[in-house]
């Protein structure tokens, strides 16, 4: 009887750990900035780039912000970076979350000026 009561906390402890990990805002869904970096680098933004910007996303974007964003990556037939505005244009509509380009396009910018006057 007592090994089954021991058995049992066990089993309720590892279901809660899981629980915590798993849940909707556990720490498999977490944004952190070496998550945010990681896809910046994988799409072939410049080191010094991803630097500046990964901060500021992961205080900016929901995971479901991040997931959405990965449509930006080069899908079959495209060259990994744009090569018109056009093809810029037909990226950034797959995403089909405004306020997450918006937001990338803004932290964008600013670490682009930031990187920039850094030169001066």
């Amino acid at each position: 009887m007592k090994k089954l009561l021991v058995l049992l906390l066990l089993i309720a402890a590892i279901a809660g750990g899981v629980w915590f990990v798993l849940r909707d805002d556990g720490v498999l869904e977490q944004v952190t900035e070496e998550r945010v970096k990681a896809a910046l680098l994988a799409n072939r933004l410049p080191e010094p780039m991803a630097d500046c910007m990964a901060p500021k996303l992961t205080d900016r974007l929901t995971i479901a912000q991040l997931l959405k964003l990965e449509k930006l990556k080069a899908q079959d037939g495209e060259t990994a970076l744009p090569l018109s505005t056009g093809e810029a244009m037909a990226r950034l509509r797959r995403v089909d979350d405004r306020q997450a380009v918006e937001t990338l396009v803004r932290v964008g910018g600013g670490c682009g000026v930031e990187l920039i006057m850094d030169r001066f």
